[in-house]
């Protein structure tokens, strides 16, 4: 005789032994899937004075490797009074990520980065909308104005968050920029956009409203030029 008890925890097992053997063959179809880095090619880097500073976050890896996410860091040589940064971060998931998934994921590591670089993001600054990159993926991007209180003396700085899917390599990417628009250290208050302009500039000009300045139209800007695929 089975009694009720018996039979209910029969099932729980059954499941848990259905779940397990699902995991394993979706390890054992989708682990040795290697992740397609999205990164920025040398000669656009050496155009606008920029190079890969070799940081390199320890690969993220969930849900038995399912789903993976790895990081390049750039970063501007020529000009040390008005730093800037980018990065370039792909995820892999087992189902590609829905386009309000990775904006608010974006909102979420602009957020962290102001923290941990001790910027003060001004909210009322946010400007977002869509444009064309270079290798024919639609992107949703995002900046704001900001300002560095991490030294005694405060900087004006801007943030761009931008993402999008690439079907062909089956990852999402968020690139992530950082520029130092001010060098009041030095006494001198007058904006230089130049890391900017080599950060998201385009050949539409997509950025020349936003911050008034033709300088934006640039084909060999280095979001823009991103190698997804």
């Amino acid at each position: 005789m089975v009694f009720r008890g018996e039979r209910s925890s029969n099932k729980i097992y059954v499941a848990i032994a259905i779940f397990v053997i699902i995991i394993i063959i979706f390890t054992f179809l989708f682990g040795g899937n290697q992740i397609i880095e999205s990164y920025i090619e040398s000669k656009y880097l050496d155009s606008n004075g920029w190079y890969d500073s070799g940081v390199r976050p320890e690969p993220n890896e969930r849900l038995f490797g399912l789903e993976k996410q790895v990081s390049f860091k750039y970063e501007s040589e020529n000009d040390d009074t008005h730093p800037a940064f980018l990065t370039i971060t792909t995820i892999k998931t087992l189902f590609t990520m829905s386009e309000e998934e990775l904006l608010e994921k974006t909102f979420e590591i602009i957020d962290k980065a102001a923290e941990e670089e001790n910027i003060v993001l001004d909210n009322r600054s946010e400007y977002t909308g869509w444009r064309v990159l270079n290798n024919g993926h639609k992107t949703h991007y995002i900046t704001y104005n900001g300002t560095d209180i991490s030294t005694n003396t405060t900087e004006d700085i801007v943030i761009i968050g931008e993402t999008w899917n690439c079907a062909n390599s089956g990852t999402s990417i968020i690139c992530i920029g950082f520029a130092q628009l001010t060098d009041n250290a030095s006494g001198n208050t007058e904006k230089n956009y130049t890391h900017l302009v080599e950060i998201i500039g385009d050949k539409e000009g997509t950025f020349v409203n936003r911050f008034n300045s033709l300088e934006f139209i640039k084909n060999d800007g280095l979001i823009f030029n991103v190698k997804c695929h």
